[in-house]
């Protein structure tokens, strides 16, 4: 009996069928989120082995707060707090964990969360659990939150916002750290794609905007982006970090990061810091190809542009990688209309991205 051969029937017609491909290593990369090419640097891995090696165990084999939190989970908390300014921190298994954990732990009967329409599937997800009073609003639209915030009778008023947003690339409105100060609303900030890309110090958009952290703030960061390792992280005072600790499901009952991951991330951290001035002129460098060949001016890497077709998206994909080159092309529902996502990462000559550009701005 196949189940759900009717379903699937239906994302076949529609073109929105997905399947898993084997990466391939012949292709230059243009799709993944290794911001900075960091996955394949083998001098990170090799001082994270090194590191591992000294140590007793191996892996965390249990929860955190039941014998698997580690000195080097602790080490890597510090050290994010210190470089981001922020008091307290907590380590997860990914992103999309660390968004249920906020969601599902800090919105009570009694509160309200306000979350961008662009939000990560994670966070939507976590908005329907029962219980969860939640309002969407115009994609990075400071205005049209703060209607909702000033009329709302909750008792505590949670906003939930992305540094950089995943598949439109912009990048947060600084005017929505100021709303959630005036609204004293508790601020969740996603920096998946933001973290490693922008700010002075390449700390996303709290760096880059020069933000004094407040107590209301909250931040998210993954570290299988820019850092070219896996798992999450939350930063926040010391407060809500205990209340998590003692309230996420996310966090109580999941086994800690990988310590290998850990390492790896802290590694990159340290490497993001001592390099940062060199990373951002290649960024830089990348934002410049990518306005002169298609005409986008790009807040960070990600650079989206809508086809609005899900046959065309991925015929444009299939006929770059026949070129050699990797891309994205997402589909619906994920965005709203079909687009082509190329990520003007770096790991690759100037020469490959403009000539990327150039065969994409031909076949579009």
């Amino acid at each position: 009996m196949n189940y759900y051969e009717g379903e699937l029937d239906a994302l076949r017609r529609s073109g929105r069928l997905r399947s898993r491909e084997v990466v391939d290593l012949s292709l230059r990369d243009f799709a993944s989120n290794d911001y900075l090419g960091l996955a394949s640097r083998s001098d990170l891995h090799q001082s994270a082995c090194s590191k591992l090696e000294t140590l007793r165990d191996k892996s965390p084999k249990a929860s955190m707060l039941v014998g698997g939190y580690h000195s080097v989970h602790r080490e890597f908390e510090h050290s994010l707090c210190r470089a981001n300014g922020f008091e307290d921190g907590v380590m997860l298994g990914s992103g999309f964990n660390a968004n249920i954990a906020l969601i599902e732990a800090l919105v009570r009967k009694s509160d309200e969360l306000f979350m961008d329409e662009a939000y990560h599937a994670s966070g939507v997800l976590a908005s329907r659990l029962s219980g969860i009073k939640c309002t969407f609003f115009a994609h990075n639209d400071p205005d049209a939150l703060e209607d909702l915030l000033k009329n709302s009778t909750a008792k505590r008023r949670i906003v939930a916002v992305e540094g950089i947003y995943s598949m439109d690339g912009d990048m947060l409105k600084r005017e929505f750290f100021e709303l959630c100060k005036k609204y004293d609303a508790i601020m969740i900030v996603d920096e998946a794609h933001s973290s490693g890309v922008v700010g002075s110090k390449l700390m996303g958009v709290y760096d880059h905007y020069g933000i004094k952290v407040e107590l209301n703030h909250i931040k998210m960061g993954t570290l299988g982006k820019a850092y070219g390792s896996f798992g999450a992280y939350i930063l926040a005072s010391n407060h809500i970090i205990e209340y998590l600790i003692n309230r996420a499901k996310a966090i109580i009952y999941a086994t800690s990061l990988s310590l290998y991951d850990t390492i790896l991330a802290h590694c990159s951290l340290e490497y993001i810091l001592a390099k940062r001035d060199d990373l951002r002129r290649e960024i830089a460098l990348n934002q410049r190809v990518i306005k002169e060949e298609l005409g986008i001016s790009a807040d960070g890497l990600i650079v989206p542009i809508v086809v609005g077709d899900n046959r065309r998206v991925l015929a444009i994909k299939e006929e770059l990688a026949r070129s050699g080159y990797a891309i994205g092309a997402i589909r619906e529902p994920t965005v709203p209309r079909a687009i082509i996502r190329l990520i003007a990462r770096l790991g690759h000559s100037e020469d490959e991205l403009r000539e990327l550009c150039q065969k994409l701005a031909k076949m579009l």
